[in-house]
């Protein structure tokens, strides 16, 4: 019997080996495993360990029996019938181990006498010796026969995935009759009896529950041990077939396989598959079982028990509620019928529509009817970059001392987390992009090249703490030298300076705490050199002595201090005003060629500081120096000084708006005054030739001359902007802020078309679809409509007493919806191209106030969201009622997409949002992309539809304040974006995938026109084409986000070159307007976006 046995496990071992290696080419290492445990066995016998190697050969063979049941419900079809052949060989010998012992023990004398003959010679010792041998091998044969177990349990799951996919195209083909015998055709395998390799219906079979997916099991269930798992398998029941095998909607279904990326909502696949659902892993398939087993070997079938522990050894059951476990706990978290934490999870399927959860409050979404399957939905990146192209603005409103003409002929400035380096003449503009908060100050080295930039502290938006420092780059190649005072600067940089008098090699920066401490750093080496306290009281500047290298200079509120630095310390001495009025404030300071020191107080007075005849003898303790002369300079605060090259001086006042030129003895040679509308002086800085640059604390840069006056060089708003609005056929867009000016902006030559100021706080906007008029909503429920060519006021309404929030005019242009946030939202009939409205009726029905709403192409159905999460629907022509049937609308395109919540948008919410991060949204006219306004400081770019969670998508950061809103231009050749407290207007250009070179850089080479307001500039040459890298790697700024569930595909991971930049979108090539690749390798380095567009001088607000 032994021989026998042997002889049908070896030809089942062998069409076993045959079919796997086909699968997964692993069958020889399993071959070589059992033939190497009985090897070990015979050798167990023959050293008179008998029983030991009777339960090894038991285990074994157990074993055995349970990778022919792995074999057979993972082999193709042509080879069942073998694999059933090895099953029934291995419970053969299985049983015949465990019932035929006697006989057993028989076979074996002769066996065994024969081994006794060949080892006759070897010694006890020896034996054991082999024996211990043997046993680490099959140890290690075990662990073996562990990874072989892994392995095939993944071709498990494949074969099945591929058996569903044939059970639903089959059940689709035929649909109706014999459906259920398809997919019973296509149902997991069964033990059977017979040797060929087609299924027969009436073999013995297995009746295999329904596996239970891990999410809805409770923990219990969890906890099952092997024996009570398998409990669930029943052999010779009878139960009927079920007519339709497919799972309902809802039931759970995880998705074992990777479905291809699907970026539009898929198509419906046919009539025909209506009426049959694919079937899914999981459902409950029940067969009917025979006693063939039993009646071809009933010798060896004497106790129940025994069998079923061989059905259990040689079942796939483990292995395939395993496989379901482990998938079950790595599929998507969008998808799941099982109650789940809003920690944990933000958004479930459930049938025909999928719950998102804001605050812990469900947000209902309906799944369109072209969705065949929501497992197979997937959000690829967009196949646009965004790239920046202009920043309109600048930071003068409590800022000062901070705009600079380098040699390059550029003029540096910064707002929000951009220096800007404008060159009026060439009408260009580059971006340093370093910074990740609000540039708070800026100085210039004495080579005029290198520049050192000051931010201040923020938060991230996981709450994670933005440190503060300073920034040292090269204003040619835009590249960063150095990052000092990470981890030593506390609230950020208030002021900062280069040393003069050893060629900048030091640097003195104040932080902005409570004891306003100052640093001296030996910049190149990023080492500080010494640190001491000043004052309780504000430090409004910091300056280095030009000639004496030792002394460092600090004013402030009503103190002036005088530091002598000697190694590592520093030692104060205060400045002694005497007989002279002490000043609330001493604003600035600047040093004469004689080496005095000039400082200019909140009175308007000049003051002259001498250092003291002793002090100048002795040369020891700290430089005492003391009033020698006081001039009276401005009515009001004195804000900036500058000395200029022919040794003259420049001082600029807040109260009255004078610019004064003061000769070597301070004496006031011209002034000129600058218009009232620019707001008062804050900054002043020596320009080509007898040019001078202003800033202003009205957001202006000025460049003027005393015979000439000033033209407009850069303009921004002054306060929180929320309003924007793209002109529906020209490239312009327009703004609105609460500092009531509403601005109409040019994008192309990145001019100011007009300005107007209103009576309120300007909040929401929008342009009839004709491009005539716009109309504006206010703070207090008036809005306005102006004529947007010549800023007429058409007209006024009001509605309501509070904030309007959105103005949306209908495709045609005949409706205008006002959304308020009185909870209404409010209709008008519209006539003569946008000049003339009727209320029509009011959409009653929101609890809270409104914050989105879209219009329907037909001009019927309104989508609206408001400030508790709510999505509802109004027919418009049925006397504005609320659509109670939701679902009804979930088919519908509409015309444009504002509303942040909607099946096709809720992707773009992070997860564990509170319902504030996202401002605003805007889906391009292409319906490619959809670009996001976040609530901390970045601007998104999401694929269009994005119907995800956890979407993939490319962020970018220039803003240093919550973005409030963003808009596609008419043709969606760029995006527009406004800031919140930084008061900036950013403009990106959408690039193609197709627009980058094979060399990896993209081309930048239009030109722009200048219109000049009071003198004509020269004439602009054309530009030189500056160049563009690949887009960034995947990271928090400006570039590639994806979700830990969602990995980007292998075509879209960076080269090693660009893994280095975190706020960058670009990385140009070397020239003197773009960085260098090898600058931007540099694990400090940040690059900017070089731009070639011009920007003409502005037009004042009238």
């Amino acid at each position: 019997m032994f021989t026998g046995s042997g002889s049908c496990q070896g030809g089942g071992v062998g069409s076993a080996t045959e079919s796997v290696r086909l699968l997964c080419g692993s069958a020889a290492s399993l071959s070589s495993s059992r033939f190497s445990v009985s090897r070990g066995a015979a050798s167990c016998s023959s050293g008179g360990s008998k029983a030991a190697g009777l339960r090894a050969h038991a285990r074994t063979d157990s074993a055995a029996a349970r990778r022919g049941q792995a074999r057979l419900g993972s082999s193709s079809p042509r080879c069942v019938g073998k694999i059933r052949t090895e099953a029934r060989s291995v419970r053969c010998a299985s049983a015949g181990l465990r019932h035929g012992l006697p006989l057993f023990s028989r076979k074996m004398d002769g066996f065994t006498g024969s081994l006794d003959d060949s080892m006759s010679g070897a010694s006890v010792s020896d034996v054991n010796d082999r024996l211990s041998a043997l046993e680490l091998r099959v140890q290690q044969q075990e662990d073996e026969l562990t990874v072989m177990k892994a392995a095939l349990a993944d071709v498990l799951r494949r074969l099945a995935a591929s058996e569903d996919a044939a059970a639903a195209s089959v059940t689709k083909k035929h649909g109706g009759k014999g459906g259920a015998a398809l997919r019973e055709a296509y149902s997991m395998s069964c033990i059977t009896n017979g040797g060929t390799s087609g299924r027969k219906r009436d073999s013995t079979s297995v009746t295999r529950k329904e596996t239970v997916s891990s999410a809805a099991k409770s923990g219990g269930d969890k906890k099952k041990d092997a024996r009570s798992q398998m409990e669930e398998i029943q052999e010779g029941e009878e139960s009927p077939i079920p007519k339709d095998l497919s799972p309902s909607p809802s039931s759970p279904h995880p998705p074992l396989t990777p479905h291809t990326p699907q970026p539009h909502r898929p198509t419906q696949s046919g009539d025909s598959s209506k009426g049959h659902t694919p079937i899914k892993r999981g459902a409950s398939v029940k067969r009917s079982s025979s006693s063939g087993l039993e009646r071809s070997y009933s010798s060896w079938e004497t106790s129940e028990e025994n069998r079923n522990r061989l059905v259990k050894a040689a079942s796939t059951s483990k292995l395939l509620a395993k496989v379901v476990r482990t998938a079950e706990r790595h599929k998507d978290p969008v998808v799941s019928q099982a109650k789940m934490s809003t920690r944990e999870k933000n958004s479930q399927a459930e049938g025909n529509h999928i719950k998102m959860f804001i605050r812990g409050r469900p947000v209902t979404m309906f799944i369109p009817s072209d969705v065949d399957n929501y497992d197979d939905v997937r959000t690829e990146l967009p196949s646009e970059r965004l790239k920046l192209e202009w920043v309109y603005g600048y930071r003068g409103r409590d800022c000062r001392a901070n705009i600079y003409l380098l040699p390059t002929g550029e003029i540096v400035y910064f707002i929000a987390s951009v220096v800007v380096l404008f060159n009026y003449e060439e009408r260009t503009q580059r971006h340093y992009l370093g910074h990740t908060d609000c540039v708070k100050c800026l100085a210039v080295h004495p080579d005029k090249i290198r520049i050192a930039t000051g931010q201040i502290a923020g938060v991230d938006k996981d709450g994670r703490p933005l440190q503060p420092h300073v920034r040292i780059w090269d204003s040619v190649s835009l590249s960063t030298l150095q990052v000092v005072g990470l981890g030593t600067f506390e609230r950020g940089v208030g002021s900062l300076a280069f040393s003069k008098a050893d060629s900048g090699q030091h640097l003195s920066v104040i932080d902005d705490c409570n004891d306003h401490m100052l640093t001296v750093w030996e910049w190149h080496k990023k080492s500080k050199i010494a640190e001491i306290k000043t004052t309780n009281e504000v430090v409004l500047d910091v300056e280095f002595h030009p000639t004496d290298p030792h002394t460092i200079v600090t004013c402030g509120k009503s103190h002036i201090f005088f530091w002598t630095w000697t190694g590592t310390s520093l030692t104060r001495k205060q400045g002694i005003f005497g007989k002279y009025e002490k000043p609330k404030f001493i604003q600035c300071l600047s040093f004469l060629s004689s080496g005095d020191i000039l400082t200019g107080d909140s009175g308007g007075i000049l003051l002259v500081w001498t250092r003291n005849s002793a002090d100048t003898q002795t040369g020891k303790g700290p430089r005492a120096f003391q009033i020698s002369r006081q001039v009276k300079g401005h009515e009001g605060s004195i804000y900036c000084m500058c000395e200029m090259r022919s040794g003259t001086l420049l001082t600029g006042g807040g109260k009255d708006r004078k610019i004064i030129l003061w000769d070597h003895e301070l004496r006031a040679e011209r002034d000129i005054e600058v218009p009232d509308q620019y707001g008062a002086i804050r900054a002043v800085s020596e320009g080509k030739g007898e040019e001078f640059l202003v800033g202003t604390s009205r957001n202006f840069v000025l460049r003027g001359t005393f015979n000439d006056g000033f033209l407009v060089e850069v303009q921004g708003h002054t306060d929180e902007l929320w309003g924007l609005a793209s002109h529906p056929s020209r490239a312009m867009f327009l703004t609105c802020a609460q500092d009531r000016h509403v601005c109409l902006w040019n994008s192309s030559d990145h001019s100011l078309q007009w300005s107007r100021t209103l009576e309120e706080h300007g909040h929401c906007a929008d342009f009839h679809p004709s491009g005539a008029v716009v109309a504006i909503g206010t703070h207090s429920g008036k809005w306005y409509i102006l004529d947007a060519e010549t800023t007429d006021l058409v007209g006024i309404h009001t509605d309501g007493n509070e904030q309007l929030s959105v103005m949306r005019f209908s495709v045609d242009g005949s409706l205008l919806a006002v959304g308020s946030h009185d909870n209404f939202i409010y209709l008008y009939t519209v006539s003569e191209r946008g000049r003339k409205y009727s209320r029509y009726g009011k959409c009653t029905g929101h609890s809270s106030y409104i914050t989105h709403l879209d219009w329907s192409p037909d001009n019927n159905l309104i989508m609206s969201n408001s400030g508790d999460y709510e999505i509802l629907y109004w027919d418009v022509p049925n006397s504005c009622k609320l659509i109670r049937n939701r679902s009804e609308c979930k088919d519908i395109d509409w015309a444009t997409y504002t509303c942040v919540l909607g099946y096709h948008v809720f992707g773009v919410w992070p997860e564990g949002s509170d319902g504030t991060d996202i401002n605003a949204l805007i889906r391009s006219h292409n319906r490619k992309v959809i670009a996001l306004a976040d609530d901390f400081c970045k601007v998104h770019l999401f694929a269009y539809p994005c119907s995800t969670a956890k979407a993939p998508s490319y962020k970018y950061s220039a803003h240093s304040s919550h973005v409030t809103n963003v808009s596609f231009l008419y043709n969606d050749s760029h995006l527009i974006s406004t800031g919140g407290k930084d008061t900036s207007i950013m403009q990106w250009r959408l690039v193609e995938k197709s627009s980058i070179c094979h060399d990896g850089h993209l081309s930048n080479s239009t030109s722009r026109r200048a219109d000049p307001i009071f003198a004509t500039p020269p004439p602009a040459p054309p530009p030189t084409p500056a160049t563009q890298q690949p887009d960034p790697p995947p990271t928090a700024n400006g570039t590639q986000e994806t979700s830990p569930e969602t990995p980007p595909p292998a075509e879209l991971a960076p080269p090693a070159s660009e893994l280095t930049p975190p706020h960058s979108e670009c990385t140009p090539a070397l020239s003197d307007s773009t960085i260098s690749l090898k600058d931007s390798l540099e694990p400090s380095d940040d690059t900017a976006t070089p731009s070639d567009e011009g920007l003409p001088p502005f037009t004042p607000p009238s």
